[in-house]
């Protein structure tokens, strides 16, 4: 199920995928994709300059990322588009959650602000039966 919010006219979506294949319960593995959609709902062409993630486990843990630009990309947007990437990430714990925000740039003056990331659940499938 995608969760979305937007902040600023800038719509975010989230969507997790459980990565079975890449997991490994014994090691205490567990791996999860997520899918993003970042939209353009402004009249403002922006850049997305950098992200900072919090990652929570079962156990009560958290773990921040932040770093410049998603996957390698700083991209901009014009109003009305549309990008899209797939990351992951690994916990030690059969569920979690994340979240975080983006720091965006209007280009045209320059103007920063911060972008929410919406809560994504990272649940084994099995935990849901």
């Amino acid at each position: 199920m995608a969760t979305a919010i937007i902040t600023e006219g800038i719509k975010i979506s989230a969507q997790t995928q459980f990565q079975d294949l890449y997991s490994n319960a014994n090691q205490l593995n567990y791996a999860f994709s997520y899918k993003i959609r970042i939209e353009n709902t402004s009249e403002f062409t922006v850049q997305l300059m950098s992200r900072h993630w919090y990652i929570y486990n079962a156990n009560g843990t958290m773990t921040e990322v932040e770093g410049e630009g998603v996957i390698g990309q700083q991209p901009v947007l014009e109003p009305g588009d549309v990008h899209e990437y797939v990351s992951g990430c690994n916990l030690p714990t059969p569920m979690g959650k994340m979240n975080g925000t983006y720091l965006m740039e209007r280009l045209l003056d320059g103007k920063n602000f911060y972008v929410k990331i919406p809560d994504m659940n990272l649940v084994v499938p099995y935990l849901l039966n």
